[in-house]
């Protein structure tokens, strides 16, 4: 009888614990798909993050051509011949060498260029120009200094705002030395 009960006691004992096992299991399955749920969230953010960077490039890409495009059209109107519209001719006393007659000789002497009235000489590049490149090229350095997140983009940003402020004061020098003509 004593075999009996305690056999019973060890059986319930026995089906209990196999319960808890499964029970056990059962947790560890939903514990796995929580993990693999969490594992795909993190494999998504990551493809959302290389997405943004392709886009920021992208743009960074876009704005770097039409820049260049900006460059090579100053440098296209820098390079064509500028039309004199007034000339002026100066004339100065040479004085003579020869011990004959004494001082002056009274006549017009060239003036020394070598070069006839009706080339043009060309002026070298504009202020809106250099200020468009410094402007560009310092408004990047701190642009990608102050962008401490995205230094691409805050390049891009400084250097297209910096090359805006850099032409405009360019452009108003050339006015003030008649490079340009002012607006009418």
């Amino acid at each position: 009888m004593k075999k009996i009960i305690l056999a019973g006691f060890l059986s319930v004992f026995l089906i209990t614990a196999c319960k808890k096992d499964d029970r056990t299991a059962e947790k560890s399955l939903d514990e796995q798909k929580l993990e693999f749920q969490a594992r795909q969230l993190e494999i998504e953010k990551q493809k959302l993050a290389i997405e943004k960077e392709k886009l920021v490039y992208e743009a960074q890409k876009k704005a770097d051509s039409i820049s260049e495009k900006r460059a090579k059209a100053t440098a296209e109107n820098n390079s064509k011949p500028q039309v004199i519209r007034e000339t002026r001719t100066v004339y100065r006393d040479r004085r003579s060498n020869s011990n004959s007659g004494g001082g002056s000789n009274g006549g017009y002497a060239d003036n020394g260029t070598g070069t006839s009235q009706g080339t043009t000489k060309k002026k070298g590049m504009s202020k809106a120009a250099k200020g468009t490149i410094i402007g560009t090229v310092g408004g990047a350095a701190v642009g990608a200094i102050v962008a401490k997140n995205n230094r691409g983009l805050g390049a891009v940003i400084g250097g297209v705002v910096g090359g805006a402020t850099g032409y405009t004061i360019g452009r108003s020098q050339d006015r003030k030395d008649g490079r340009v003509q002012p607006r009418r």
